[in-house]
């Protein structure tokens, strides 16, 4: 976890996640895994980032159990980057971010779209509460603290805002 993280952060789930994944570089590379590239001069081709920057993304997405490393060629030895279970499930975040950009967006401004393989029909992501159906985005659904909250995570939700209450002061 990143050293950049304040003190009453640290449990937050937003927080530690960001810690993970939240520079521009690594979502660029986990994009490229989610393509199908595994391979370090792959990633370098299109990213464009430098050799000795991307070998430090690189190791700390294996460090961090997002990545491991598979030996494909063993004269001289080279490695390739493969997600894990823990990496494949930042997949759906991923998809999130891109159809967020994309509704602002005009159909014919879309350069890139999710699609059904199968019809290849453009498909439209929700994030849904399994248990009503909502979309997670409806007012009803907000952050509380949860059972290992610490102090300043009940402090924080104490007295809990509702977004009724936040547009109104905005």
């Amino acid at each position: 976890m990143s050293a950049r993280i304040r003190v009453e952060d640290r449990e937050c789930p937003l927080s530690t996640a960001m810690s993970y994944v939240g520079e521009w570089w690594t979502m660029l590379i986990l994009h490229d895994c989610f393509d199908g590239y595994t391979r370090f001069d792959e990633f370098e081709a299109n990213i464009g980032l430098s050799s000795s920057m991307l070998t430090k993304r690189l190791k700390l997405l294996v460090e961090n159990g997002i990545l491991t490393t598979r030996v494909y060629q063993e004269r001289p030895v080279r490695h390739e980057y493969v997600l894990t279970d823990f990496g494949r499930s930042l997949r759906p975040i991923l998809v999130a971010m891109a159809a967020w950009r994309n509704a602002q967006l005009a159909p014919a401004d879309r350069a890139m779209v999710l699609v059904d393989v199968t019809t290849g029909e453009e498909v439209e992501p929700a994030t849904i509460d399994p248990h009503t159906g909502l979309s997670v985005s409806d007012p009803r659904f907000a952050f509380r603290a949860g059972p290992a909250a610490g102090p300043q995570m009940r402090a924080r939700y104490a007295a809990p805002k509702t977004l009724a209450s936040t547009e109104a002061n905005g």
